[in-house]
């Protein structure tokens, strides 16, 4: 059975820092190129960032770049996102995604609310 739980969500002041995490399990993670997406209130679901499925390449959004970092743990089947210098237009449920060829799966989401 597939799973990916998402964690590490939770309320942060703007200018704060969060780690999440994502375990995988029922597939060949190590296979799998990994994302993080998010969805505002009202608003579509947006890629946030990725990394290949050998963790040498990696593309964020344009919002995110420079203050989001997205790695994997192949032998801990974990991908995660370092969120610093958050601000509240990154208020969002953010979910892991696995994708390889026409196989692909989410999470759940984590809710992340930037706010003072």
């Amino acid at each position: 059975q597939v799973q990916l739980v998402e964690s590490g969500g939770g309320l942060v002041q703007p200018g704060g820092s969060l780690r999440l995490s994502c375990a995988a399990s029922g597939f060949t993670f190590s296979s799998y190129a990994m994302s993080w997406y998010r969805q505002a209130p009202g608003k579509e679901r947006e890629l946030v960032a990725n990394i290949r499925s050998g963790g040498g390449s990696t593309n964020y959004a344009d919002s995110v770049k420079g203050r989001f970092t997205i790695s994997r743990d192949n032998a801990k089947t974990t991908v995660y996102l370092q969120m610093n210098s958050l601000k509240p237009e990154d208020t969002a449920v953010y979910y892991c995604y696995a994708r390889r060829a026409f196989n692909a799966y989410w999470g759940q989401g984590t809710q992340v609310t930037v706010s003072s």
